[in-house]
């Protein structure tokens, strides 16, 4: 099964209480297993709209994921978040299937091309 996973993007005008809700949130990921795959660090904007904190937060699937943000714990650090951000949260499946160079064409593009080029 896929795992799932919370990307969300957020722009904090409260530093202070940004540190309340973190203090909030965690019931809620320890509950869920959540796991932070990124949780604020430096990123490089490459094209469209960016905001200045993003985090990626890894679950065992996609429902675990949508518990765990629907969850009475996650709400109400979300409360407390709400007033003093803007931001885009997504819940997206991950994905298993085959990875370069294994994706199905991948192979018979680099043998033409490797024929060609005799």
């Amino acid at each position: 099964m896929a795992k799932g996973y919370w990307i969300a993007s957020l722009d904090v005008y409260d530093a202070d209480i940004y540190k309340a809700y973190v203090r909030a949130n965690a019931e809620a990921f320890a509950k869920y297993n959540a796991k932070f795959l990124t949780r604020g660090g430096s990123f490089t904007p490459l094209e469209g709209v960016t905001r200045s904190r993003n985090v990626i937060l890894e679950f065992s699937d996609v429902a675990t994921a949508l518990a765990c943000y629907h969850s009475p714990e996650y709400q109400a650090a979300k409360s407390v978040r709400d007033p003093i951000s803007t931001g885009d949260i997504i819940i997206m499946e991950g994905y298993d299937g085959p990875q370069p160079p294994e994706q199905p064409g991948e192979r018979a593009n680099v043998a033409a091309s490797e024929n060609s080029a005799e």
